[in-house]
């Protein structure tokens, strides 16, 4: 019975498949191989070296390169639509004239510079005006509204255990560094980007007249009260938890057991009117609650006053933008400021993203792009299915499971059936601060509305010119933004090999998410729900272990190790990407032929483009930041480290053992 179904499959795989397009007079060419480096010792070296050794960070960027990286070329090209649209007069009200006002409001920095920090004096009176901590609270919900977020991390979200409805949710939150550790760790790297954020919150302090003894002694009681509450946080591998972090608890209970933040009146004044909210990390406001009881208000009013200049300061005046990138450049290792043009793209970009976009897409986007993605999203489902069916280590009942759920997934590709309505934001050309903040409202009531509704699964939660991909399991949904969809992931122009290794692998990767650490724990109707037999569930886990305990023991910037713990679902996503993309490339015309191009044959081609779409160069203060606080592995890993695992990969470049990539086949993991 497995047989037949296995070959039945794989026949309504082979008759899904468009040709291969190498005929076509504009293919690719692949050029700029490091034929001095053996494939097998690192081929990340062997396919980007050359690449990598000519490549100039620009000064303004912290990387260059694909991925999100490619976020900076894509920047340019919204900022020739904003610079045209900005210079014309269109009808107020339409998508044209709020894109091009709020772009050139922000442009002209001369009227910004005149403000200086007069737009958030009323706010800094109204902390000084705080008389007890009811009224730090209702300050506090009133800031949140304005998208100006301090101790209260507040948003509506589907409910895990019922994921058609939104519910109020609650994170840790209260910090101005990364994360917890940066508060603790003592390493030189660690203590320069410490001093560097207390400089900026003491600079902050100076620019709005406060003497510079009293602006230090602020930026260090601000510094202290963080890190009491970073104490509390659970660690970024600790997040990763999906049952720890759900916690739906009645209000009432919460009122009694953190009396300080009155729940009741708390919410009340977000205007989220419930009985029950989940919050993720009960701790950081069990600590948020004994603070607000030992902390002097006084210290309060001042850590209030650092966050709201914090968050402002890049809508503020020249030196605030300044004192802004000035910790910015310790953190990341970022040269220069980007260009103001630049900043303002990344600016309408949050504020009016999806108006932005539909010029964007009607640019830039064909429908013909959109269609072939279709095509390939339905290949690689095709193609994971015949791997589920294989799968030595799971049982047929949980087989049944995981392709109900694979078969159950939404895509989205390109750009929204439906657009969002901006139609509430007025935008004036003349007052960048105010546009800023009326957009930021506009987002929470955009959202609040969604309290107790049913979710709308129709909903993107990135622009679509964004350079990206994700995996909604809430939602059951896949995402390809129309900005991922161009070369090196994916071109009209090239052949099968490199479409397969390039879009191909990011599609076979957003799929496994649903069945990675966190996303195996979703059904099919993205509910935190056990769909697996505890034995299957069991050898799962121990597949996930051997990829966190290899990744550990990869190393970047000489002696950091890579997080496996933290990056084991990318990695894991990682693993089987290739493998599902691959398996489905052997099915085209091209993938089943052994016809070289560029002396390449079709499973090399393929190898290569996997390689490319992750060729990336960062600076090491970045990447030493990366390490710490992002969920995939560097870039050398997500091309070295799935490959040693492909068994394909060894027979396309003739591995061998005492190769630097060499695992024997016994050793080389295989999840899915």
């Amino acid at each position: 019975m497995k047989r037949l179904i296995y070959v039945s499959t794989v026949l309504l795989l082979a008759g899904t498949y468009e040709p291969a397009l190498a005929q076509n007079a504009k293919r690719v060419v692949i050029t700029g191989i490091d034929t001095s480096k053996k494939p097998g010792d690192d081929f990340f070296k062997y396919a980007n070296g050359i690449w990598s050794d000519t490549a100039r960070i620009p000064a303004s960027q912290t990387g260059v390169g694909s991925y999100s990286f490619m976020n900076y070329p894509q920047r340019l090209r919204m900022q020739a639509i904003l610079d045209s649209i900005a210079k014309s007069n269109y009808p107020a009200g339409s998508l044209e004239q709020k894109v091009g006002d709020f772009y050139a409001s922000g442009m002209d920095m001369t009227a910004i510079d005149k403000r200086g920090y007069d737009p958030i004096k009323p706010l800094l009176a109204r902390i000084d005006a705080v008389a007890d901590v009811p009224a730090l609270l209702k300050l506090v919900a009133d800031e949140q509204k304005a998208g100006n977020g301090s101790i209260i991390g507040f948003r509506i979200g589907p409910d895990n255990r019922r994921s058609t409805v939104n519910i109020a949710q609650f994170r840790q939150t209260g910090i101005g560094l990364p994360e917890r550790a940066y508060y603790v760790k003592t390493d030189s790297s660690t203590l320069a980007i410490q001093k560097a954020y207390q400089n900026y919150l003491t600079r902050l302090f100076e620019l709005t007249g406060t003497d510079a003894p009293t602006a230090q002694k602020n930026a260090v009681a601000t510094y202290d009260l963080e890190k009491q509450l970073a104490m509390s946080h659970r660690t970024n591998i600790e997040l990763r938890d999906v049952q720890v972090n759900y916690n739906k608890l009645a209000v009432a209970d919460l009122a009694k057991k953190q009396p300080a933040l009155n729940w009741p009146t708390l919410l009340n004044n977000l205007g989220a009117r419930v009985d029950t909210i989940n919050v993720g990390q009960p701790g950081y406001y069990d600590k948020l609650n004994a603070l607000l009881t030992t902390v002097p208000l006084a210290n309060w009013k001042t850590y209030l006053k650092a966050h709201a200049l914090t968050n402002y300061a890049n809508y503020l005046s020249q030196p605030f933008v300044d004192a802004s990138f000035a910790y910015a450049k310790t953190l990341t290792g970022q040269a220069v400021k980007k260009t103001r043009a630049e900043e303002m793209v990344q600016a309408v970009d949050g504020a009016l993203g999806e108006a932005l976009a539909q010029l964007y897409v009607k640019k830039y986007f064909p429908d013909e792009a959109k269609r072939r993605m279709r095509v390939l999203v339905d290949n690689l489902k095709k193609a994971f299915e015949v791997r589920i069916d294989r799968l030595d280590w799971m049982s047929d009942s949980t087989k049944t499971k995981a392709k109900e759920k694979l078969y159950a997934f939404t895509e989205k590709i390109g750009y929204p059936d439906k657009w969002r309505d901006y139609s509430a934001v007025t935008v004036k050309r003349d007052a960048y601060f105010e546009n800023q903040l009326l957009a930021e409202k506009n987002d929470y009531q955009h959202d609040l509305a969604k309290l107790g509704k049913p979710v709308d699964r129709t909903e993107w939660h990135t622009t679509p010119p964004t350079v990206t991909a994700y995996n909604n399991p809430p939602l059951n949904e896949i995402v390809f933004p129309a900005g991922i969809l161009q070369p090196p992931y994916f071109d009209v122009n090239a052949d099968d090999a490199l479409n397969y290794g390039g879009i191909g692998m990011v599609i076979g990767h957003e799929i496994t998410h649903s069945f990675d650490d966190q996303g195996a724990q979703y059904d099919k109707y993205g509910n935190v729900r056990n769909w697996w037999q505890p034995a299957d569930y069991a050898k799962f886990k121990a597949k996930t272990q051997q990829v966190i305990d290899q990744y550990n023991q990869f190393t970047v910037l000489d002696s950091v190790h890579v997080k496996g713990a933290l990056t084991v679902g990318e990695n894991t996503a990682d693993i089987a990407g290739v493998a599902i993309a691959y398996d489905a490339f052997k099915l085209t015309e091209q993938g089943k032929s052994n016809t070289k191009l560029d002396g390449f044959t079709p499973d090399q081609r393929f190898f290569i483009s996997v390689a490319r779409i992750w060729r990336v160069k960062t600076r090491d203060a970045y990447m030493g930041m990366y390490v710490n606080t992002n969920p995939h592995s560097p870039a050398k890993w997500r091309v070295n480290g799935p490959l040693m695992n492909f068994t394909p990969f060894y027979n396309a470049f003739n591995v061998q053992p005492g190769d630097k990539m060499y695992k024997p086949e016994k050793d080389r993991i295989s999840v899915w």
